[in-house]
């Protein structure tokens, strides 16, 4: 497999997405600790809202800061997630993570049509939650 087998058809920000990665960005200053939080995160919901959260890091296991923004959404009664971004914290201005295979897995499960905003080679854009994961584990409730 080539390196191009990897690639994707990255689709334009627009102000909405850059909106979501300052709002990740903002979250992860806030709450930088080496040891425990090191990346950000936002999602918009289906309603508009716009949800943070940064990952927990632990001596087992910690979830990434994705997971934790779609936590916060649907503790508010969110079921939709329109678009997505996980930056690392530590640097500024934070880079834009693509999301972790635990991440995709969950993205394909809860947002499959969700807008993934990401880098490949130095570019920002986003791309299809449920083409980052092909062939995923399918999800029955």
């Amino acid at each position: 497999m080539t390196s191009d087998a990897c690639r994707f058809d990255l689709r334009e920000l627009d102000e909405q997405d850059r909106e979501l990665i300052a709002l990740a960005s903002a979250a992860i200053r806030e709450a930088w600790r080496t040891d425990r939080h090191s990346v950000g995160a936002a999602v918009l919901a289906g309603s508009g809202k716009i949800y943070t959260g940064v990952n927990v890091e632990s001596c087992g296991y910690g979830p990434c800061a994705e997971p934790v923004a779609m936590g916060a959404a649907a503790a508010h009664g969110e079921h939709e997630f329109l678009r997505i971004v996980a930056v690392r914290g530590g640097q500024d201005p934070p880079a834009v993570l693509a999301p972790c295979g635990n991440c995709r897995q969950l993205l394909a499960d809860y947002a499959p049509e969700a807008a993934v905003i990401l880098e490949q080679g130095g570019r920002p854009g986003k791309v299809r939650a449920a083409d980052l994961l092909p062939l995923a584990y399918p999800y029955f409730p």
